[in-house]
C-alpha cells in the first residue's frame, strides 16, 4: 500500500509548473485589459492543478497496467512500481478529474457556458493521452495536446473568463506557454526513448530520433523567448518574461550536450522551473504594461 508519500511522488510535483504557469499568463493578460477578477484566476488555478494530477495519475495507471513503466528511468510509478494498485491509481486520476470538473462548471457559470465544450475537451484528452484501447500519446501527438490544453486552451480560457474578451497578447503568450511546456514533454520521451521503444509506445521522440528531438527541444524554448520579445511591442515590461533565458539556456545545454537516461532528469526540473520564472514574468509584465 503506498504512503502519502508515495502518493505525492506519483502525482509528480516536478509538472505542475505546467498547471500553474498557463494561468499565471492568462492572468496578466486579463490584467492587461483591465480584466482582473482574483478569484476567477484561484478556480482556473484549481482547475488546471486538477487536471494536472489527474492526468499524471492516469498516465501511471494506463502505462503501468501496459507494463511500458516496469524499467523506466525516472520518478516513482506508483503501478509500475507496484506500490499501489492499478485500482487505487486509477480512482485518484478521476478523482481529480471531477474535482477538475466541478471547479470548471463553476467557472463556466460565472462566465460563457460554451466553455464547458473546452472543459470537456480537456477531460477527454487527458484521460486518452494514455488511456483506452488507442491512446494518442502513443501515436507521436502528445506534445500536440499539450500546446492545445496547457498552452491554448489554459492561458486563453483564464484571460476570458476574467475579461470576457482577449487580446494577441494572450495569444502570445499562450504559445510560448504551450512551448516550454511541449519542451518539457519532450525532454521526458527523450529519456525515456530507450524504454519505449522496446515497449511500443510510439512517442514524438522514438518517431524523431534523439538527434532531432534535442533540437526540436531547443527550438521550443527558444520559440517562447522570442515570443516574450515580441509582446514588447505592446509593452516593454513583457520584457520581463526574458528573465527566465538564464534557466532554458542551461537546460537546452544539458540536452544538447547529448546527456542520456539519468543525466536527463535534472532538465525535467529545470524546465519546469523555467516555465514557471518566465510566466511569473511575463504575468507581471503585462499586468504593469496594461
Amino acid at each position: 500500500m503506498a504512503t502519502p508519500a508515495q502518493w505525492i511522488e506519483g502525482a509528480r510535483p516536478r509538472t505542475l509548473p505546467a498547471a500553474v504557469a498557463p494561468v499565471l499568463v492568462g492572468t496578466g493578460a486579463a490584467a492587461y485589459l483591465d480584466g482582473f477578477v482574483w478569484w476567477k484566476a484561484l478556480l482556473a488555478l484549481g482547475v488546471a492543478l486538477a487536471l494536472q494530477i489527474g492526468v499524471n495519475y492516469a498516465n501511471d495507471y494506463s502505462d503501468g497496467i501496459r507494463g511500458t513503466d516496469e524499467n523506466r528511468v525516472g520518478p516513482l510509478r506508483l503501478v509500475g512500481s507496484k506500490v499501489a494498485s492499478p485500482g487505487a491509481v486509477k480512482a485518484a486520476a478521476f478523482s481529480c478529474f471531477g474535482v477538475g470538473a466541478v471547479l470548471g462548471i463553476v467557472l463556466c457559470a460565472t462566465s460563457n457556458w460554451w466553455l464547458l465544450v473546452a472543459g470537456a475537451a480537456s477531460l477527454v484528452g487527458a484521460w486518452f493521452y494514455t488511456g483506452g484501447k488507442k491512446p494518442y500519446g502513443y501515436r507521436a501527438l502528445g506534445e500536440v495536446s499539450v500546446f492545445v490544453f496547457f498552452g491554448l486552451v489554459a492561458v486563453l480560457g483564464t484571460t476570458y473568463v476574467q475579461a470576457e474578451t482577449l487580446h494577441w497578447t494572450a495569444v502570445a503568450g499562450a504559445v510560448g506557454i504551450g512551448a516550454i511546456a511541449c519542451a518539457l514533454l519532450v525532454a521526458n520521451n527523450l529519456r525515456d526513448i530507450p524504454t519505449d521503444s522496446v515497449t511500443g509506445k510510439r512517442t514524438l521522440a522514438v518517431v524523431l530520433g534523439a538527434k532531432r528531438s534535442r533540437q526540436l527541444y531547443a527550438a521550443l524554448v527558444g520559440l517562447a523567448f522570442v515570443l516574450a520579445a515580441v509582446s514588447a511591442i505592446a509593452t516593454p515590461w513583457a520584457l520581463l518574461g526574458l528573465i527566465a533565458v538564464p534557466l532554458g539556456v542551461r537546460s537546452i545545454r544539458v540536452v544538447l550536450s547529448d546527456a542520456v537516461g539519468p543525466a536527463l532528469i535534472p532538465v525535467l526540473k529545470g524546465t519546469g522551473l523555467t516555465e514557471l520564472v518566465y510566466a511569473i514574468g511575463l504575468a507581471i509584465g503585462l499586468a504593469l504594461g496594461g
